[in-house]
């Protein structure tokens, strides 16, 4: 039987998500008897493939790349989960939202913060261009289940793999809050 094929993605948020995954402990060693893991910010893997069976995605939408890479995921993914508070409804991320327009944002910390040699990041590749507003990652794409928490915790992240692997039945992962 070959194994599934699952990604993890860290997007904007601070990684929290994937060190509480990592608290899985000893589990990873049973998860790895049933995945094959084909991208994760744990692995050294530059391009996303083609044909993942699930994925979970980690942080909000904060910039362009941000939704570029979550549109690819969608694409090439049978299964997406949004995976802790910030890729579910922007949480911590989305603090910039109420302080406007992030340009402004950025031209305070490198410009006006500084003590010396101020400028801003405008060369292309330093700072990829922020979205006006952060967004959660179900305002850009489709996903098909959400796991809470700030981080989630490694049960809870166990009882949502548990069901991804399974096929997706059973109530490991919050489908209350299921899109549409």
């Amino acid at each position: 039987m070959s194994k599934l094929k699952f990604a993890s993605v860290w997007l904007g948020g601070c990684s929290g998500c994937h060190m509480s995954f990592l608290d899985l402990d000893e589990w990873l060693f049973d998860l790895a008897d049933l995945v094959d893991v084909v991208y994760s910010p744990i692995v050294d893997t530059k391009d996303y493939p083609d044909g993942v069976d699930f994925a979970l995605i980690e942080g909000a939408l904060a910039n362009e790349d941000n939704v570029e890479v979550a549109e690819e995921i969608r694409a090439k993914t049978k299964v997406v989960a949004s995976f802790g508070d910030c890729a579910v409804s922007g949480n911590v991320t989305a603090m910039r939202n109420p302080l406007g327009d992030p340009r402004k944002i950025i031209e305070a910390v490198y410009v006006d913060a500084v003590d010396r040699d101020p400028v801003y990041p405008e060369r292309e590749g330093i700072v990829p261009p922020l979205l006006p507003k952060v967004l959660p990652v179900h305002k850009v794409i489709d996903i098909d289940y959400f796991i809470p928490g700030c981080p989630p915790s490694a049960a809870e992240i166990r009882r949502a793999l548990e069901t991804l692997v399974s096929g997706g039945s059973g109530h490991a992962v919050n489908e209350d809050i299921r899109p549409g």
